[in-house]
């Protein structure tokens, strides 16, 4: 039986998501809480990994089990053995050709980023943090140049292990709501610190540093180096991950966690 699970984290505390010598990572925590549960070991395939410091509300994993179990008492179980900081939304059955990665048609990535002349308290490793006004359109002028099929080398990590950096960008989005300005990227697939090097560089447009149309210039070079430093992690949220309607996975309510709030 292979089964399907939706897991949000917050990933202040741990270093990213792939398992790695020494522990520490969400997928170290989750495999070890299956384990447990299962009495068995249990070896999960991610939708996307996640960066030390990056959170998620709606990473998928499939795993593979001889165990049939109802899908409710695979959810309670694992949190049983989980840490605080991570949680199954959703557990269920799939074919044997789903595939957290491979079926994955679209993936969603959240910025949230405080916008004030003083750092967020409550938000401390949940937002990002820029002290100077920021232009808004300027931005999103910049970001629509992002959107259709484009070669992302300027915005690609150099440790960065995918086999092509085109990819397909379905939504840039920038909005506002007071102090918190919320960034949303949906692609094809992202790249190695592709969606903070993205906001990097949106954000030298909005302090006025470059043109909107820098963008399409980087874009066109291709070259890392002409691009802005690689923006803090603690803002960056993977959202949700777009499956074809024949799996039938449930969706991901988002709205308590990303729409921000006063106390951020």
């Amino acid at each position: 039986m292979r089964i399907a699970l939706a897991v949000e984290y917050d990933g202040s505390g741990f270093r990213g998501w792939q398992k790695q010598p020494g522990g520490g990572t969400v997928q170290d925590a989750l495999q070890e809480a299956l384990q447990e549960f299962a009495g068995t070991p249990l070896g999960v395939v991610c939708a996307g990994r996640t960066d030390a410091g990056v959170h998620a509300l709606g990473q998928v994993v499939h795993f593979d089990t001889a165990l049939d179990r109802p899908m409710f008492s695979w959810v309670r179980g694992i949190n049983t053995f989980l840490p605080p900081a991570i949680a199954v939304r959703w557990a269920q059955a799939v074919s044997d050709d789903f595939h957290a990665r491979f079926s994955a048609y679209a993936r969603r990535y959240r910025y949230l980023l405080i916008n004030r002349a003083h750092r967020s308290g409550l938000g401390h490793g949940r937002v990002g943090w820029y002290h100077q006004p920021l232009d808004l359109p300027a931005m999103q002028e910049a970001a629509g140049l992002l959107l259709g099929e484009r070669d992302f080398s300027a915005f690609r990590a150099a440790e960065c292990q995918a086999n092509s950096p085109i990819k397909t960008m379905h939504r840039a989005d920038i909005r506002r709501s007071g102090e918190l300005i919320v960034f949303d990227f949906e692609a094809s697939a992202f790249l190695h610190h592709m969606v903070r090097n993205l906001v990097g560089s949106l954000l030298h447009v909005g302090k006025g540093k470059r043109p909107p149309e820098w963008i399409a210039e980087l874009l066109a070079l291709g070259d890392r180096r002409l691009a802005a430093p690689t923006f803090a992690a603690a803002g960056l949220y993977l959202a949700a991950v777009s499956y074809p309607p024949h799996f039938d996975l449930p969706s991901v309510d988002e709205t308590p966690f990303l729409a921000g709030g006063p106390g951020l």
